[in-house]
């Protein structure tokens, strides 16, 4: 079992733009002065120079392009709505904007096998959403797949009683907690836990100052370094410019690297990048037009594939 993955599916979007229907509770979201065309042409630049970048060491990029005749402007986070298992499961979950469970494609997984992996079990939540019930895959789930455990903020987009089913149906200790964010002056549920949060081989990247409560604070810390993570903590305001979206993967000759984007990287300060690079280089790439639209960023576009090979 490893935390790291060499191969990563992402989907190239054709209708990327400003998701009205997560605006409501991604308060990330901001909307350019500029026609959806030209979002979509500058997002589609930027995911192809974040593919090469992967590529260029080692990383090997599976991508998958969008459905053209799906209104999906959010199709670029694939890891909302499915995860990949080392035992050739994967699951597919609940969304909560009606127009993002459109992202959800058989076409993907016919992919996948015709790369050569193994998919043997497919584990649906999706009739959650009939009960207005949410769990956005690895947006909501931070999985230590090594320890199984899965670290989980509670959100309008990440139910309690789902994810413990999850973690039984996976069999992963839940972590739950609770982490806001400042907005207008209220304190207010943050929407993914992937973007105050990340966890690496041998270190986690989280902002602590989003779990209010003192007792949940303590449990998460107390949790990683129990499996001896090192803690590396991010500041409110560097979790705004995404640093806490960050995935670590395996390039080629077993080098890993922690992916995240050129706002993220810019935005720590020269003792985090020392505590991140102890462990591995860090790869970042400029993805501004979608972190500005989409409200997500590096983490968000890789859904890392871990199923068996043939």
């Amino acid at each position: 079992m490893s935390q790291v993955t060499n191969s990563i599916l992402m989907i190239r979007p054709v209708h990327f733009r400003m998701n009205e229907q997560t605006a409501i509770n991604n308060y990330f979201q901001e909307d350019l002065a500029l026609k959806n065309t030209e979002i979509n042409q500058k997002a589609q630049a930027e995911f192809d120079a974040f593919v090469e970048e992967l590529r260029a060491v080692g990383v090997h990029v599976i991508v998958e392009h969008d459905d053209k005749n799906s209104d999906t402007p959010d199709s670029i986070f694939p890891n909302n709505w499915v995860s990949f298992h080392n035992n050739g499961d994967l699951a597919i979950y609940p969304m909560f904007a009606e127009n993002r469970r459109k992202e959800r494609r058989e076409e993907v997984f016919v992919r996948l096998e015709e790369e050569g992996f193994v998919i043997n079990n497919i584990i649906d939540y999706t009739s959650a959403e009939e009960e207005g019930v949410y769990l956005e895959g690895t947006g909501s789930l931070i999985l230590d797949r090594v320890n199984k455990k899965a670290y989980c903020a509670l959100s309008p987009r990440a139910d309690e009683d789902l994810f413990i089913e999850f973690c039984e149906d996976f069999e992963y200790t839940p972590i739950i907690f609770t982490a806001n964010q400042d907005v207008n002056g209220k304190r207010m549920p943050i929407y993914h836990t992937n973007v105050m949060m990340c966890i690496a081989e041998h270190f986690a990247v989280i902002c602590l100052d989003t779990i209010d409560d003192k007792k949940e604070k303590k449990a998460v810390v107390s949790s990683l370094k129990q499996d001896g993570k090192s803690v590396i903590a991010i500041t409110e305001a560097q979790m705004h410019q995404f640093a806490g979206n960050m995935l670590q993967v395996l390039g080629s000759e077993s080098q890993r690297y922690l992916v995240m984007s050129k706002t993220a990287h810019d935005s720590l300060t020269k003792q985090q990048i020392e505590a991140i690079e102890k462990h591995c280089p860090i790869l970042s790439s400029d993805l501004k037009t979608i972190e500005t639209c989409g409200g997500g960023s590096a983490r968000c576009m890789m859904a890392e594939v871990f199923l068996p090979k043939d």
